[in-house]
């Protein structure tokens, strides 16, 4: 679905279901590089068990217009104003990656509006080493190889979101391929990646979130590793850990796994 998001359209997938005002609403934000497809069996599943459901591309990537965001309060800005364009007054905030450092600073900045917070695939601070940003601006080929590698806990994952046959590794690559020429005017991936790097509202942010917060992350995650997180895990009002069998990418690599993860903690 398409909405008006400060003067730009934003596309959201919906799980193919019309929004239902009486139902609880879930927003799941990508990371770099990335689109909302990274999320597809977890959110096909919210959409049909009860959930309004907005997985968004972010502005300047894959089927969203509009300039991509150069900073995480940027960003963050963007997705409550999504909910504003949504009519959606309240949401769960589902962020993997960049995509949690947005969900986290939306939570901070907006707590009547935020019901629970989870956090995937997460770290802070979020640093992006140098040779990773120089290869994202000068050479974004070489970058993407570099992050799937980093991504993935192994090259041959048993069968995964796309079921038996699917390389994760391969699809990965193609999809940060589609996701960086959806945007010819800026190179989003150098972008995202400062973004990251540069964020230093972390635990400012997490002292004031007031909702439940989980921190899904991927036990063999070498891109956000879980030592990383640990920082942001003390400060959290209401904190929640599940660690998952995975590597960074642990929505596709250990989808059930990490679906079995978000559903138990919503019932929290």
């Amino acid at each position: 679905m398409i909405y008006t998001v400060q003067g730009a359209p934003l596309y959201a997938y919906t799980g193919g279901k019309v929004f239902d005002p009486a139902k609880p609403t879930a927003v799941f934000i990508h990371g770099v590089l990335n689109d909302h497809s990274v999320w597809i069996l977890q959110t096909r599943y919210f959409a049909n068990h009860g959930w309004n459901v907005l997985a968004v591309d972010l502005p300047g990537h894959g089927r969203s217009g509009g300039k991509a965001l150069a900073s995480v309060q940027e960003a963050a800005q963007s997705i409550m104003a999504l909910l504003d364009a949504a009519g959606v007054s309240k949401a769960v905030l589902i962020g993997h990656s960049f995509g949690s450092l947005i969900a986290l600073h939306a939570a901070a900045e907006n707590p009547s509006r935020v019901s629970q917070l989870m956090m995937v695939g997460t770290a802070y601070p979020m640093r992006v080493s140098p040779a990773l940003l120089d290869s994202s601006l000068n050479d974004p080929q070489k970058a993407i190889q570099m992050v799937n590698v980093f991504s993935h806990s192994t090259l041959a994952p048993p069968p995964s979101a796309l079921g038996p046959g699917t390389w994760l590794l391969g699809g990965s690559k193609a999809l940060m391929r589609r996701v960086l020429a959806s945007n010819p005017h800026e190179n989003i991936f150098n972008i995202g990646f400062k973004a990251c790097d540069s964020y230093d509202q972390g635990e400012i942010s997490m002292g004031k979130v007031s909702c439940p917060t989980l921190f899904l992350l991927g036990k063999k995650d070498q891109m956000t590793q879980p030592k990383a997180a640990q920082g942001l895990i003390k400060l959290a009002l209401d904190g929640h850990v599940a660690m998952v069998n995975a590597g960074h990418q642990l929505m596709v690599e250990a989808p059930e796994e990490t679906l079995n993860a978000m559903l138990a903690f919503c019932k929290k």
